[in-house]
């Protein structure tokens, strides 16, 4: 060969993100002026240069060329033993090119980055997290994960054992913090975490990591405002409003009440006819109405006379919903003068019920506004014969009586009183 190689060391030892040179010496073996150029191969040709990039040598004569090695700080240059070559080739002779070779031993260095995920997080009583580890280095490391204990009300759950992590790989680690106790009431309550991570290898090392855990009430206080609210609105209702609306449906009844007992009052009275014997009953359609008359002795008045005293009961069972109806029908040749009614609702039926004199309505009472109500008028109302009263009832929802237990259906009783008469 027209050329020979030699390294001026054969172990290089580099340290990454460091410079260093090592010496290849050139010889040229033949007889002629050749000029060599350089190749560096393997796998540090990416951070390797030799310089000059070119040389000229006599023959019989040699030169050194500076091999120059910057490893980058990363860990894609691993640590450990690495082959260099540097091949010399020839310009005038390419067929006579050489190549020099040598160890190149990688220092290894340890760069950790750990952090805490999340942060902060915000839960009842327990919260996950995880410890994010990213090893920069260029050798592998094992992680061992320790808790600061900061108070005895919370506890940490993680792995016991290290975690491997090769060079330029990522991991996780799981971790759990629960507190002690649930707190029902009150503002949320910040707890401080304090976690530590220690890298064994090759450079012991310790990251301090740190977060909060908020612990948040069960009930918080915008909720327990909402209630207070809600539980002032009830008491309200029922200790004003409800009894004002009842209060107000009973002025109301008593108001038309009056009204009819004055339009009563206005009646013309009618000539007294003369009293005979009476038998008085009413229609019962159904179960809708039952009507009952009370007894009177024979009169002897004429057309004008004063007549004799009777009543009248009727009966109206009506059930859920529906509409009943119970009538008296004045009988032929006679002339009822009603002087006296009284409406009976024991059960605290909830409805409407209607008296109907004749052809007119004289009052629409809500049942739920009273139990027992009575009318009177000075000047009698002349019910013709053949004329009816008439009771309508319209059940919305059956009362409880005394006994305790709701009725099955409406129950509301009618009875009116006065002078039955002959007809002139």
């Amino acid at each position: 060969m027209s050329t020979s190689t030699d390294f001026e060391r054969r172990t290089v030892r580099v340290v990454p993100g460091a410079e260093t040179t090592t010496a290849l010496r050139v010889r040229n073996d033949g007889d002629i002026v050749e000029a060599y150029g350089f190749q560096v191969v393997g796998e540090c040709a990416a951070w390797t240069e030799v310089e000059p990039a070119r040389l000229s040598l006599y023959p019989g004569t040699s030169q050194d060329v500076v091999v120059r090695l910057r490893p980058p700080r990363s860990s894609a240059v691993r640590a450990g033993e690495t082959p260099l070559g540097v091949r010399v080739l020839p310009v005038e002779r390419p067929d006579s090119a050489a190549v020099a070779e040598t160890v190149v031993t990688i220092e290894p260095f340890a760069e950790q980055r750990l952090e805490l995920v999340p942060e902060r997080r915000r839960a009842w009583r327990s919260a996950r997290y995880r410890v994010l580890a990213h090893n920069d280095g260029n050798t592998p490391v094992e992680l061992a994960l320790t808790t600061a204990e900061v108070d005895d009300r919370i506890r940490y759950t993680t792995t016991d054992q290290p975690i491997p992590v090769e060079p330029g790989a990522d991991t996780e680690i799981p971790v759990r913090v629960r507190v002690g106790k649930v707190q029902w009431f009150g503002k949320p309550v910040t707890w401080p975490i304090r976690l530590s991570a220690t890298a064994a290898e090759p450079e012991p090392r310790e990251h301090d990591l740190a977060g909060e855990f908020i612990q948040l009430p069960i009930f918080p206080r915008w909720l327990l405002a909402l209630l207070a609210a809600l539980l002032a609105l009830l008491l309200a209702w029922f200790l004003l409003v409800r009894p004002a609306v009842r209060s107000a449906a009973r002025e109301a009844a008593d108001d038309r009440a009056e009204e009819i007992q004055q339009a009563g009052q206005t009646q013309a009275p009618a000539p007294p006819p003369p009293p005979p014997p009476i038998t008085t009953s009413a229609p019962r359609p159904g179960r809708s109405g039952d009507g009952q008359t009370g007894e009177g002795q024979p009169g002897t008045g004429g057309p004008g006379g004063v007549g004799t005293q009777s009543s009248s009961t009727i009966e109206v069972r009506t059930n859920t919903g529906g509409l009943g109806t119970g009538t008296y029908v004045v009988p032929e040749g006679k002339v009822f003068r009603i002087t006296d009614i009284l409406v009976a609702n024991h059960q605290g039926d909830e409805g409407v019920l209607t008296i109907i004199f004749g052809e007119r309505t004289v009052t629409t009472i809500a049942l739920e506004t009273f139990r027992n109500q009575d009318y009177h008028w000075v000047t009698p109302i002349d019910i013709p014969a053949g004329a009816a009263v008439t009771v309508n009832v319209s059940c919305a929802k059956p009362g409880t009586p005394a006994t305790g237990r709701q009725a099955r259906n409406c129950l509301e009783l009618l009875n009116v009183s006065g002078q039955l008469a002959d007809l002139e």
